[in-house]
C-alpha cells in the first residue's frame, strides 16, 4: 500500500470512527460525514488520473454534487433542529416528539 492510498484510506476510516464514537451534536457528524466524502473524492479522482481512463473522468464529479447535495441538506437540517429545539445535542432530539 503506497503512503498515498494509506493517508486516503485512513482519512476515511477516522471520519468513520468519528462519526461512530463521537456523535454528541449534529454539527460534529455532519463534519465527519464531509471527511469521509471529501476523501473519497480524492481517492476516486487520483485513481481515476492513475489509470488514465476517461470514463472515470465524470465520476468524480459526480461524487462532489451529490456530496455538495448531502451537505445543503445537512445544514438545512441543522437549522431546522436548532430553531425547533434550541439545541444541536443528538442526544436531546426525540423524533417520535415533535
Amino acid at each position: 500500500m503506497t503512503p498515498v492510498h494509506f493517508s486516503f484510506t485512513s482519512a476515511f476510516i477516522l471520519g468513520l470512527m468519528g462519526l461512530a464514537f463521537h456523535r454528541t451534536h449534529l454539527l460534529s457528524a455532519l463534519l465527519c460525514l464531509e471527511g469521509m466524502m471529501l476523501s473519497l473524492f480524492i481517492a476516486l479522482a487520483l485513481w481515476a488520473m492513475q489509470f488514465e481512463s476517461t470514463g472515470f473522468s465524470a465520476a468524480p464529479m459526480l461524487l462532489l454534487a451529490f456530496s455538495a447535495c448531502e451537505a445543503s441538506a445537512g445544514l438545512a437540517l441543522l437549522v431546522a433542529t436548532a430553531r425547533t429545539h434550541g439545541t444541536d445535542r443528538l442526544q436531546n432530539l426525540n423524533l417520535l416528539q415533535c
